[in-house]
C-alpha cells in the first residue's frame, strides 16, 4: 500500500519537531566531547550519534507497543506536560549545564569510549519526549521511526544552522513545547476515555491540524518579533564550530 497523505504529513511534522527539540541537545552533546583532545572530538561525536540511531529505533519500537497500555498513556501524558511546564516556568541557567568538563574513564572504559557512551545515553534521554510525541501522533510504526530518524539526520546535517535559527528566534522552540503540552493533554484524555471516566475522543485529523497550526503560529510570531541578537559564550562558540565542521578527524 502507498503511504497516505496524512502519513507523509505526519512524517514531515515529526521531522520538524525533532529538529526543533534537538537543536539545544546537539549543543549539549558537542560540549561533552569538548572534554576530549581536539583530534578525537569529531570522531567521538559521530560515533556517539551513530550509536544513538540504533538505540532510537529500539526505543521507538518499544514505545509503539507500550503506548497501547493505559497506564503508560497516562504516565506519558503527565511526563510531557511536566516537560512543557519545566520549559516555560522552571528554566535554569544554561551556562552551568553547558560547561565543558575533562573527559574521564568510566566503568572500565577509556575516557574516549566513556564519552561516546555518554553521548549515546544523553541522546536517548533527550529523545524520550520526541518518542512519546511521535507514538501519540501516529500508531504507524514506519511513520514514527521515519520521522524520528530523519529528524536526527536533519539535526546532524544542519545542526549549526539550526542552533543559530532557534537562538535568534526563541518562539520556535516555545512552539515545539506548546505542541508537547498538547500531546500530553491528548494522551491524558485518551487514558480517561479508555478508562471510562469521560467520553471524549480527538480525531487524528484534528490533532494533526492543531499541531500544524501551532507550528505556523510560532513561525509567524517569531518573524513578527524579529531576531534576537546575543553573543555566544566561548564554550558555545567552540561547540557550534564542532557541529558545523563535518570534515575528517
Amino acid at each position: 500500500m502507498f503511504p497516505s497523505g496524512s502519513d507523509l504529513l505526519t512524517v514531515g511534522l515529526l521531522v520538524a519537531l525533532e529538529a526543533m527539540l534537538s537543536a539545544d541537545n546537539a549543543l549539549v552533546m558537542a560540549v561533552i566531547v569538548l572534554g576530549l583532545p581536539r583530534h578525537q572530538q569529531k570522531k567521538a561525536l559521530r560515533q556517539g550519534l551513530a550509536g544513538a540511531f540504533t538505540s532510537r529505533i529500539i526505543a521507538t519500537l518499544l514505545a509503539v507497543k507500550l503506548i497501547q497500555v493505559l497506564w503508560v498513556k497516562l504516565l506519558g501524558g503527565v511526563y510531557l506536560l511536566y516537560l512543557a511546564y519545566a520549559h516555560f516556568f522552571g528554566r535554569g541557567d544554561a551556562g552551568a549545564r553547558r560547561a565543558a568538563k575533562p573527559a574521564q574513564p568510566m566503568f572500565s572504559l577509556s575516557a574516549y569510549w566513556a564519552t561516546v557512551v555518554r553521548v549515546e545515553a544523553i541522546n536517548l534521554m533527550f529523545s524520550i519526549d520526541s518518542i512519546l510525541v511521535a507514538v501519540a501522533v501516529s500508531r504507524v510504526t514506519w511513520v514514527v521511526i521515519s520521522g524520528g530518524i530523519l529528524g536526527l539526520v536533519a539535526m546532524r546535517v544542519i545542526a549549526a544552522q539550526l542552533l543559530k535559527l532557534v537562538e535568534r528566534y526563541p518562539p520556535l522552540v516555545d512552539g515545539a513545547f506548546i505542541i508537547i503540552a498538547w500531546i500530553g493533554i491528548q494522551l491524558s484524555l485518551e487514558y480517561l476515555d479508555a478508562s471510562g471516566y469521560i467520553r471524549f475522543e480527538i480525531p487524528r485529523a484534528v490533532s494533526l491540524g492543531l499541531i500544524l497550526a501551532i507550528f505556523a503560529a510560532a513561525y509567524i510570531y517569531a518573524r513578527a518579533k524579529g531576531p534576537v541578537e546575543h553573543a555566544l559564550d566561548p564554550m558555545e562558540e567552540k561547540a557550534t564550530e564542532l557541529l558545523a565542521d563535518d570534515g575528517s578527524p
